[in-house]
């Protein structure tokens, strides 16, 4: 298993305000600005596809060279480099896709050379249930094969199939009524999203940027291309718009940042569903030093585990042993996608304020569930293969890495491995009592905060009772294994220990050593036992 390590913090920083009060000579503006770049970066995105893998810098700077003549340096800098990112973004698609594609297939050739109704175990799926179902699925094998070497020849090649403006929406084209749209709606749609609005800073430069000027006191304005040099309303082919922007969320870094004349990108975009323009800033922050694990497990932490519906927590001391109640913290996923991102940063704010107000530390599982998603594994079972693909792993890990490193928090990501079966194996039923009904989610968060401590999530066997240290009751057996006096003698407490006890009694404790279990081979090697006393 790997061994469990803290998240490195966020290296960029992207806030978003609405631009308000923009006339109607603004938007024209902004959407033939807009319109302009977006046919430069559609071109240019093909001229890189088709160079592939033999683009160099040379072709770099030509490419540059020749957007330049149609809108300006700073203009052409920014579509090469958008569009250089989005060929290697689909690169990386490509090679996922082709993985899926490995995966299904050794799957699928091994169910097809059981014979039909074996059944599988836990970890290997057993054979098909019907010889109709063979067929089909040797049927598809071929289909996944075609698709692996058409896959594999593309990407030897270097050739990517990329779409701007997303192939979802292009393929709503073809699905009006399904997606309750019009044709002139759709079409709005679209040209917003093939349209170009943004710029990369520069530091040294005015506020940060050039291109796309925002100023400490919310003034916009744009550096036009060449072809609509006209359309200026300032000196120097600069257009204001009318609006003023402030940003609320992290507005003093900003402000610090333009006032120092420190880099900041800014990014232009129409919700054509709404009606508004936006305006995002963003910019890199420098690597923080992460804090070492030691440290950051040091006065215990919070174990999480992550469910389709809910968060469920519990804190745990530096020894692994649950303390307090366990919390759930819920959230809804259905709806649009606004309300499912807001339901996450709600459960998240609750949880990271639990961690901030002890001072603790947060263990999450290091999930992927790319290869858990897939048709052919999981066969018939589409709810839980649903029930997958709907826990937002990627983007819950993203928020919770990014708001815990504002408040200071540590993230420890540990390995997924057991921590579901082995909880609720060996904690559930031990942290369930009368008044506290443990589930096996509680039971998780608690093994994922032990790997994320260092210790197994198996508790060690309670010794028989005659064994036991007092008539009463083992002690508590999860100390860390280098504790001093972990194994030595219970203190000796003067005075009865119950009414019912005399004055005097109990001084002989028992040795903790002279216990045999397995596993204590170092123990043995300076115990021995005493000579029998010798009769008068």
């Amino acid at each position: 298993m790997a061994a469990p390590f803290v998240v490195s913090g966020p290296s960029g920083v992207a806030i978003r305000t609405r631009l308000k009060s923009l006339s109607a000579g603004d938007e024209t503006v902004l959407c033939l600005v807009g319109d302009l770049l977006g046919s430069l970066a559609s071109r240019d995105l093909k001229a890189r596809c088709a160079a592939g893998l033999d683009h160099d810098s040379e072709q770099w700077a030509e490419r540059k060279r020749v957007l330049t003549e149609e809108s300006s340096s700073r203009w052409a800098g920014s579509v090469t480099k958008a569009t250089h990112d989005q060929w290697a973004l689909a690169r990386r698609g490509q090679l996922a896709h082709i993985q899926s594609l490995e995966a299904g297939i050794q799957t699928i050739t091994h169910r097809l050379s059981l014979p039909v109704g074996a059944k599988g175990t836990k970890h290997v799926p057993g054979g098909y249930r019907s010889k109709q179902e063979w067929h089909a699925k040797s049927r598809r094998l071929h289909l996944l094969t075609d698709r692996l070497r058409t896959a594999r020849s593309d990407r030897d090649a270097g050739v990517v199939h990329v779409v701007r403006g997303g192939k979802r929406l292009l393929n709503t084209r073809h699905n009006l009524k399904e997606a309750q749209l019009t044709e002139p709606e759709w079409r709005k749609r679209w040209q917003a999203g093939r349209r170009f609005l943004k710029a990369d800073g520069e530091s040294g430069k005015r506020y940060g940027n050039e291109t796309i000027r925002v100023t400490d006191d919310g003034e916009v304005s744009l550096k036009l291309p060449a072809p609509l040099t006209h359309l200026a309303n300032a000196p120097h082919g600069r257009y204001v718009l009318a609006a003023r922007v402030s940003f609320v969320h992290r507005g003093e870094q900003w402000t610090d940042r333009v006032t120092a004349n420190r880099a900041v990108a800014y990014h232009i975009h129409e919700d054509v569903e709404r009606g508004r323009w936006y305006l995002t800033a963003s910019w890199t922050t420098p690597p923080v030093k992460t804090l070492p694990l030691e440290a950051a497990r040091a006065s215990g932490l919070i174990g999480v585990d992550t469910n389709a519906d809910h968060l469920a927590a519990w804190r745990l001391d530096q020894h692994g042993n649950p303390t307090g109640e366990p919390l759930r913290f819920g959230y809804d996923l259905s709806g649009t996608a606004d309300h499912r991102d807001a339901q996450v940063r709600h459960a998240l704010i609750r949880l990271l304020h639990w961690a901030m107000r002890h001072g603790l530390a947060i263990a999450i599982e290091d999930l992927d569930f790319t290869a858990e998603t897939t048709r052919e594994k999981h066969g018939r079972r589409k709810r839980f293969r649903k029930l997958i693909s709907g826990m937002p792993v990627s983007r819950l890990r993203a928020r919770l890495v990014s708001m815990a490193a504002e408040l200071g928090i540590p993230v420890i990501a540990v390995d997924p491995a057991y921590t579901s079966r082995w909880g609720a194996q060996h904690w559930q039923k031990p942290l369930t009592t009368t008044t506290r009904k443990t589930t096996r989610h509680d039971a998780a968060a608690v093994a994922i905060g032990r790997r994320a401590l260092g210790h197994p999530i198996r508790r060690r066997t309670t010794p028989p009772r005659t064994h036991q240290s007092d008539g009463r009751g083992h002690r508590t057996v999860q100390a860390r294994p280098g504790t001093p006096g972990r194994e030595g003698n219970r203190p000796r407490i003067p005075g009865p220990r119950t009414r019912s006890v005399h004055a005097g009694r109990g001084e002989n404790a028992v040795d903790q050593n002279a216990q045999h279990r397995s596993g204590r081979s170092a123990e043995r090697e300076y115990w021995q036992q005493d000579s029998l006393p010798l009769s008068s």
